[in-house]
């Protein structure tokens, strides 16, 4: 007879919510095994007892074969000792001790709960809240872990017979599923029309009320998964207008939700990752080319911008918004934006949205299931058939980052643009959701109520802070009250540093050898106290040095520069020695009153910062070529004069522009002087170019002078491992173009994927700087001395 054997088994990763209790059951019982599993605070465990090829043999592929959700970090086993015993049962779970499991983010509804919704014979036809364990709402119901239904958002909804039945039944889709709920014990939709109070739509289904009311031009807010949407149909010109002027929106583009891939194609142009993205469990906003012929089919959602923002349903409401097979006629393309005003965070209270969405939403699509943080939609593009995070939440958020070091307890607090924050601790780093810009009260509060919660499901309590160095940041602000309040260590990080090391932390690298990051972006704080953006500097997590950068050249103005890009063409001409001649797209953009004191401004640099920016660049010949003079949303000019060159793509001439570049002084770095550039921009405009061939000339001329720095930097430094960030690589043509000269010159190219290039990475960064300067100040090595503002110096 052969042995027996029994062994406790522990699984750590996202391993709650998912399946995995099911999953273990069904296991353990086809080998004939005896045991018990549960959840407790650092995972699930189990423990399995029968003959010992049986216990081998379960223990050997439990990650392979996991539930579809499941993300398996770890299996470790023991030999326990033998308890005896007939049958495997599933037990309460255990509480008490530090969370160390991970929770799993909101996936879209799946195949099975959509065929189920769509079945006029299923109980749960048509149920809006129709969920099971491998789909539906996680991360945005979780109060607290273990991951049970009184830790939910669901905790307030018992469960009838019919759902508890199928809860407790290990054989059921739906075991142990946390939502889980149908048309008699679940979440309520209600249907409010505007008003003074908002009246509630009487004896009518609210989801199919709300239909016709899209298809009449309303606009509503619809409560989703992280928040509510302000919607409306993307084919009613009035619709899109009035949502547009409601919410002061400018010429910003709107995201999509498509019915399916047929509609979105349509539209845009799709490949294979595209598709993958767009149809997996995540379902972000994709950033899609759109088709020239594509006009006259919707109203312009995103005027003069080369991408369409798309994604598919991923509720159950969604679905049934857009219409089920055999509905009648309705809209099949809706406008899906961020529910709020702009500027602040999305809304997820259902007070709130009743008070903050007034003057904006005709009618609330709206239900009684609480949101316990908010979570905006994530959005990814592809590059090289890669893809490329630009807003990490939905979906993602809060799967952990691996770490290439281990850290201590540490919270990063991020920048104020796109604002996220990093929880660290060992090798794992928790990015929060998208938080927003902090210019707004409502966005710092919403970063502190995501910040505890955070902390509360993954047991990490920091001991040490770290921030940017820009001394007017609210982020910075509140870390340092922190720090003061509970006596902690605070690091101040350098925003492109910070970028930097988020690039070498999300490819792996230990930091053993500096890389050439070039960080490209709008703003951030540089050691001279200049507006720093266009720089390459050698770094790795302990410190930089400043190899090169873009010449400086007067901000005037600071953001009335940023909103106004002839400003900033204006001022790169003065720097340059070129006259602001009328015949000039820019100088014709300024009012003559405008230009009167702007002339004065810069001669006495009045409110002129200096600025290295490569964003604050591509504005100034957005404006020059005459692309886009007024910025009515981050990055609209740059983002214009890049659909400019993309309609230039394979017609303009092989060259580009050249910078010129200026040897310093002694010691210090290389400068990228643009006048040149802009001089031969000039010239071309004179001449009658194509606005479009100038902008693919600019573009080629950055990644040329990206190729040339760095081919400088690894002559000097023998470095061959470049890293693009910042958020001006969003830029899919320069980024391409970049990684293409570089990779033919024999350089390693690290691009982000998985983290934003943009500030939405910045907190991970500041993490991984902060916690090597905290471990070298503990315990310095010999020959090195550390020199606060990030450098490193030879003793």
């Amino acid at each position: 007879m052969e042995a027996l054997q029994r062994r406790r088994v522990t699984v750590r990763g996202v391993v709650q919510g998912v399946g995995f209790r099911p999953y273990v059951y069904t296991r353990a019982t086809g080998l004939g095994l005896a045991g018990h599993v549960t959840n407790t605070p650092e995972g699930v465990v189990a423990e399995v007892e029968g003959a010992a090829a049986a216990v081998l043999q379960f223990c050997e592929r439990l990650a392979a074969d996991a539930p579809p959700l499941a993300v398996v970090d770890a299996v470790d086993h023991r030999q326990v000792p033998l308890a005896g015993g007939t049958g495997f049962r599933i037990v309460p779970s255990r509480t008490g001790g530090p969370p160390r499991t991970l929770v799993s983010p909101d996936t879209a509804t799946c195949a099975d709960c959509l065929r189920e919704l769509a079945d006029p014979a299923d109980r749960r036809h048509r149920h809006p809240f129709i969920t099971c364990t491998h789909c539906g709402p996680r991360f945005t119901i979780v109060t607290g872990v273990p991951y049970d239904r009184a830790h939910t958002t669901m905790a307030g909804f018992p469960m009838c017979p019919d759902c508890a039945r199928e809860y407790a039944d290990p054989a059921d889709r739906r075991f142990h599923a946390q939502p889980v709920a149908c048309p008699a014990c679940g979440p309520r939709m209600r249907l409010l029309l505007a008003g003074n109070p908002p009246r509630e739509v009487p004896d009518a289904d609210p989801v199919a009320e709300a239909r016709r009311l899209l298809e009449a031009g309303a606009v509503l807010a619809v409560k989703g998964l992280g928040g509510y949407h302000l919607a409306c149909d993307a084919a009613h010109e009035d619709a899109v207008a009035t949502l547009r002027r409601r919410k002061a929106r400018g010429d910003k583009p709107f995201a999509l939700m498509a019915r399916d891939l047929a509609d979105v194609e349509r539209l845009a142009h799709l490949g294979p990752l595209e598709r993958s993205l767009l149809t997996g469990p995540a379902r972000p906003i994709v950033l899609l080319r759109r088709r020239a012929d594509a006009a006259g089919q919707v109203v312009d959602v995103a005027p003069r911008c080369p991408d369409l923002g798309v994604m598919l349903p991923y509720t159950p409401v969604h679905h049934l918004l857009l219409g089920l097979p055999g509905d009648p006629p309705g809209p099949c393309l809706l406008v899906m934006t961020s529910g709020n005003l702009s500027g602040e965070p999305i809304v997820a209270d259902d007070a709130e949205a009743l008070e903050r969405l007034a003057g904006l939403a005709d009618a609330w699509l709206t239900h009684d299931r609480p949101i316990q943080v908010p979570c905006d939609d994530s959005v990814v593009r592809v590059c090289d058939d890669e893809p490329m995070v630009l807003r990490r939440s939905r979906g993602h958020a809060p799967l952990p980052l691996p770490l290439p070091l281990p850290v201590p307890p540490s919270l990063a607090v991020g920048g104020d643009l796109k604002n996220t924050f990093c929880l660290g601790d060992g090798r794992r780093a928790w990015l929060s959701a998208h938080v927003g810009d902090m210019d707004d009260l409502a966005t710092q509060d919403a970063h502190e109520r995501a910040e505890a919660q955070l902390e509360a499901i993954t047991g990490v309590t920091p001991t040490l802070l770290a921030a940017d160095r820009h001394p007017g940041y609210r982020s910075a602000g509140r870390a340092r009250r922190r720090a003061a309040e509970r006596d902690l260590p605070l690091v101040r990080v350098q925003h492109h540093h910070a970028h930097i090391a988020s690039a070498l932390a999300e490819h792996g690298l230990d930091g053993d050898r500096r890389v050439i990051g070039v960080a490209f972006d709008g703003t951030g704080y540089g050691d001279d106290g200049a507006v720093w953006g266009g720089e390459v500097l050698l770094a790795d997590y302990a410190g930089y040095e400043r190899f090169a950068h873009l010449a400086y050249v007067p901000l005037p103005g600071g953001d009335a520069a940023v909103h106004r890009p002839y400003r900033m063409a204006l001022s790169h001409l003065r720097a340059a020695g070129i006259e602001r001649a009328a015949d000039l797209p820019c100088t014709a953009a300024c009012p003559p009153g405008e230009l009167r004191v702007l002339e004065r401004q810069l001669e006495r640099g009045l409110h002129c910062v200096p600025t290295s920016s490569m964003g604050r660049l591509f504005d100034a010949v957005s404006s020059l070529a005459g692309v886009c003079h007024h910025s009515g949303y981050e990055a609209q000019a740059a983002i214009e004069l890049e659909g400019a060159a993309l309609r230039a793509s394979g017609t303009g001439p092989d060259g580009g522009y050249a910078f010129g570049l200026a040897a310093p002084v002694g010691p210090g770095p290389l400068r990228a002087d643009p006048g040149p550039v802009l001089a031969a921009v000039v010239a071309d405009v004179r001449a009658g170019t194509d606005p479009a061939t100038i902008a693919a000339r600019f573009h080629r001329s950055v990644a040329g002078l990206v190729a040339t720095l760095c081919r400088h930097a690894r002559e000097r430094h023998g470095t061959d491992t470049v890293a693009l960030t910042g958020g001006v690589f969003a830029n899919t043509l320069l980024s391409s173009a970049c990684a293409r000269t570089l990779r033919e010159d024999g350089f390693i190219v690290l691009r982000h994927r998985h983290v934003p290039p943009n500030d939405g990475g910045l907190s991970l960064g500041q993490l991984m700087v902060a916690a090597t300067e905290h471990v070298t100040a503990s315990h310095p090595q010999r020959g090195e001395v550390h020199v606060p503002g990030g450098t490193r110096q030879s003793a």
